[in-house]
């Protein structure tokens, strides 16, 4: 049995899940399109906005880098803080199906002040891997119209940093238009794609493996290649662990979408963890393959190599696939980056619609669109800080775009750890009614939030070092440590001019804190 709060919060209108719960109070109906995204959808949508085939082709090399043999023990470390987290996010999602997601839950667990900071570390993390996720899919696009016309100077005009700008410009804004005219054309181009990869990345590992023997360097199979234990020092365990939680960070796009879900109370929190499946079962598979074919050589093919770790499906399409379907793969990881290049619009720009709605933004951000029923304003600011952002940092300093990057990581770690604990005391009630409450509300989440917490302390502690991403300083002080806590303490001046404007949410008067005792059969 689960107890909610019926009565009507201050200034807005409660709302009624669609099946038939009724979110603990506060939480407000925002004119979203329902019952528009079945269990298949969300996963779909979950799994894209993840790019695995993109996540590998440019994680492959530096975690070999960093831990050998072990990589896909660090693919499987890496997955544990992201499944405890998504008991978290499941959990939550029951009583309050809200597409804030971390916003909404932290404000109703820890207060505005926290739950602010939350969303901002959402908002912020998306933006910068918008911004990243356009470039690449820049830069397989010319790379691609390079290998099918047979023409070098095609492939180098990603080069030239004029095309390069203009063409990612264009990305976000096709981007963001499919994303305008709402989730169901969202879902609809995310199937072709995401079933590509998918297939893709299956023959790889199938002709990979199949291969493996007829190279130099090649490797047999080990089962101590799952053993995170043999990594040789904790520094490299860590500094391999925060690129395996990088290429697991958006699987929670299948919450952000709650509200335009059918069942929107369990739905999304079911495809969560089916997206979540099916990302790691092909990481460990694509991992295994290519470690059996390549090596972890510094030379030639070899994982290890670092001229061409940045990208190393580039240097294994043709030696596995052949010239013919060694394009195929090419195509996956343009279509990954493009694929999640338009899906990770949706959790900031649907986070920025409920803090528009709870007074925690503009009112301007609350606006859905009349005939789409998406949040066109939210929607369309995030393409333009994308844009914004890409541009002037690449104009500005390639170097300052790649430690933007790295400092992913810290915003990732500081979100999901927030709504991990946010869980626990949101639940703290109710921990002691049985052991599945305990375990799934507390243990679990709780385990995965320290986790998180800790991969944060550490990554902190490791950008202060100017060796850290690019190698550039401020004042002796690490540039990716002074973009990434840079960009928090920006949260904070903004948190405090929207103080001023908006009061009223501020003092816990909009978005409610009550946890009351339970009424609604779950």
């Amino acid at each position: 049995m689960t107890q909610v709060d019926t009565r009507p919060p201050s200034g807005g209108q409660d709302r009624s899940t669609p099946d038939g719960g009724v979110p603990r109070g506060g939480v407000r109906g925002k004119g979203l399109s329902g019952n528009s995204l079945g269990l298949l959808g969300s996963a779909t949508i979950g799994i894209s906005t993840v790019a695995p085939v993109y996540c590998l082709t440019a994680t492959l090399g530096p975690t070999v880098s960093e831990v050998g043999l072990q990589m896909p023990a660090i693919f499987l470390a890496g997955f544990l803080p992201m499944l405890l987290v998504a008991f978290a996010y499941r959990e939550l999602n029951k009583a309050v199906p809200d597409c804030g997601t971390s916003f909404t839950w932290s404000v109703k667990a820890f207060g505005p002040q926290v739950g602010w900071m939350c969303g901002w570390g959402l908002l912020v993390a998306t933006v910068v891997v918008l911004s990243n996720l356009a470039g690449v899919a820049t830069s397989f696009f010319w790379l691609l119209a390079g290998e099918l016309t047979g023409s070098d100077s095609i492939a180098a005009l990603d080069g030239n940093k004029a095309i390069h700008i203009l063409t990612t410009l264009v990305f976000v804004a096709i981007a963001t238009a499919v994303s305008y005219r709402g989730i169901t054309a969202t879902k609809w181009v995310q199937y072709a794609l995401v079933g590509l990869q998918l297939a893709v990345l299956l023959v790889f590992v199938v002709m990979a493996i199949t291969k493996s023997d007829q190279v130099a360097g090649s490797l047999d199979f080990s089962w101590t290649w799952m053993n995170p234990f043999a990594v040789e020092s904790f520094t490299a365990f860590t500094a391999g662990l925060s690129l395996s939680i990088f290429i697991y960070w958006g699987w929670d796009t299948c919450l952000s979408v709650n509200e335009e879900s059918v069942g929107s109370t369990r739905t999304p929190g079911r495809a969560a963890l089916l997206a979540i499946v099916v990302i790691v079962a092909s990481y460990l598979l694509v991992a295994v393959a290519s470690q059996m074919y390549a090596g972890i050589g510094e030379e030639g093919t070899g994982l290890g190599n670092p001229d061409t770790a940045d990208n190393v499906f580039a240097v294994l399409a043709e030696p596995v696939m052949g010239s013919g379907l060694g394009v195929l793969l090419f195509l996956a990881v343009l279509a990954s980056a493009a694929a999640s290049l338009q899906t990770t619009f949706i959790p900031v720009a649907r986070t920025a619609l409920a803090m528009g709605t709870y007074q925690a933004f503009p009112a301007s951000f609350a606006e859905v669109h009349p005939r789409f029923k998406t949040p066109g304003r939210a929607t369309i600011a995030a393409g333009v800080a994308t844009g914004v952002f890409y541009a002037v940092m690449t104009l500005l300093s390639e170097n300052v775009l790649l430690d933007t990057i790295y400092a992913l990581g810290l915003m990732i770690c500081f979100y999901y750890a927030i709504t991990a604990f946010a869980c626990v005391w949101f639940f703290r009630g109710e921990l002691r009614r049985s052991g599945r409450e305990l375990l799934v509300k507390g243990i679990l989440p709780g385990l995965g939030g320290l986790m998180l917490a800790a991969v944060f302390v550490q990554t902190m502690y490791d950008m202060w070092d100017p060796a850290y991403g690019s190698g550039s300083s401020v004042f002796g002080i690490g540039s990716v440590f002074v973009i990434g806590v840079g960009l928090l303490l920006l949260g904070v001046v903004l948190m405090v001019v929207m103080r001023r404007r908006s009061p009223a949410f501020f003092r816990g008067e909009v978005l409610t804190q009550e946890t009351p005792a339970l009424t609604v059969e779950e």
